[in-house]
């Protein structure tokens, strides 16, 4: 793809939204309920067939960067990398407020207060630095991780897209960097996953430059897809999901899920629902992680019957669902409410 056709392209011009892109983002935000639902009321387990999680989270993020902002600015804009820069920040700045909110909120029993803070203030730090717990499900000082790699690759990408205007394989030079440095870690026994999720992040910006009738007619070969995720399946069955293994997952299990929402459409009050999340992802995902928490903390006190752990689980995607339907309602009648969700999430 040829950045510089990039740079022709209309700035007023608003790209329209891919529903099926749109339908996947909705589906992951599903699927992530359910992931988080597990960790909550189940306890530790084997996550190795929800890994693509996170990351796909990332991938779609910088698919987005390169298929929605450069369209809409050019990359010769200015405004693409400072629009970039801005909501980046904007995103470290949720993570850290919603944080100090839960610690503030659940701070833990009180003779625990102070170990509960330093516990909090060191868990942060590793998640800024090297993404310790990122994606783990287990964590407990410090939720909503997932918010400081995709701001990390909004301020990466701003820089990076800047230099692509005189070298167009900007992106495609760095991730190759990081993966190169990403293997030599994991063979020296040192992960980083912060790392590991920008490079998978920059594989969603080499894709986004594809034209979406080419991503379109990728995808479009359902047997193969099937195949290769039952071949996916049974690799990280035997071998567990290895760094390789999870960026093939990434791939195959948002290929699959942009199929469905391409076959599907908005058609259908399911399909619909499902394209809403995804316009509201970001809103989605702190507003499920926060209800989850909100049912284990109403629910802890009782025993673990199996009727409470059905109703916690219908609970948490009903009223995960509910707020987002609200909050698209009530954009739509409130001027006020419109400009306090832009302020904050666009």
């Amino acid at each position: 793809m040829d950045l510089t056709s990039q740079s022709v392209t209309n700035p007023v011009a608003k790209p329209a939204r891919i529903a099926a892109l749109d339908y996947a983002k909705g589906a992951l935000v599903l699927i992530m309920v359910l992931y988080h639902w597990i960790n909550y009321f189940l306890g530790p387990h084997d996550n190795r067939y929800l890994r693509f999680l996170t990351p796909s989270f990332i991938f779609i993020s910088g698919f987005i960067v390169s298929n929605v902002y450069i369209f809409k600015y050019g990359i010769s804009d200015p405004q693409l990398p400072k629009r970039l820069i801005q909501r980046g920040f904007k995103i470290l700045g949720i993570f850290l407020v919603l944080n100090l909110m839960r610690n503030l909120i659940a701070p833990g029993r009180p003779q625990d207060v102070a170990l509960t803070t330093r516990d909090w203030i060191r868990s942060l730090f590793e998640i800024y630095i090297f993404g310790s717990g990122v994606g783990g499900g287990q964590a407990k000082a410090v939720a909503f991780f997932i918010l400081i790699p995709i701001s990390y690759l909004l301020l990466l990408s701003a820089g990076l897209l800047v230099v692509s205007r005189y070298y167009r394989f900007t992106v495609h030079v760095v991730c190759l960097l990081f993966l190169l440095g990403i293997a030599i870690s994991n063979y020296e026994g040192f992960e980083m996953p912060n790392l590991e999720l920008l490079a998978i992040g920059l594989l969603g910006v080499i894709a986004g430059y594809m034209p979406t009738e080419r991503v379109n007619a990728i995808v479009r070969h359902p047997y193969l897809l099937a195949a290769g995720y039952v071949a996916y399946l049974a690799a990280i069955t035997v071998w567990n999901v290895i760094y390789p293994l999870q960026i093939i997952g990434v791939y195959l299990s948002l290929m699959i899920l942009y199929l469905i929402g391409l076959q599907s459409g908005e058609a259908g009050s399911i399909s619909a629902t499902v394209v809403l999340l995804g316009k509201y992802s970001l809103l989605g995902y702190i507003a499920q992680i926060a209800i989850l928490q909100c049912l284990r903390l109403a629910i802890h006190p009782y025993s673990w019957e199996t009727a409470l752990l059905v109703l916690s689980f219908i609970l948490a995607f009903a009223l995960t669902i509910a707020s987002i339907k609200i909050v698209d309602v009530l954009r739509s009648r409130s001027l006020a409410v419109d400009r306090l969700y832009k302020f904050v999430f666009a």
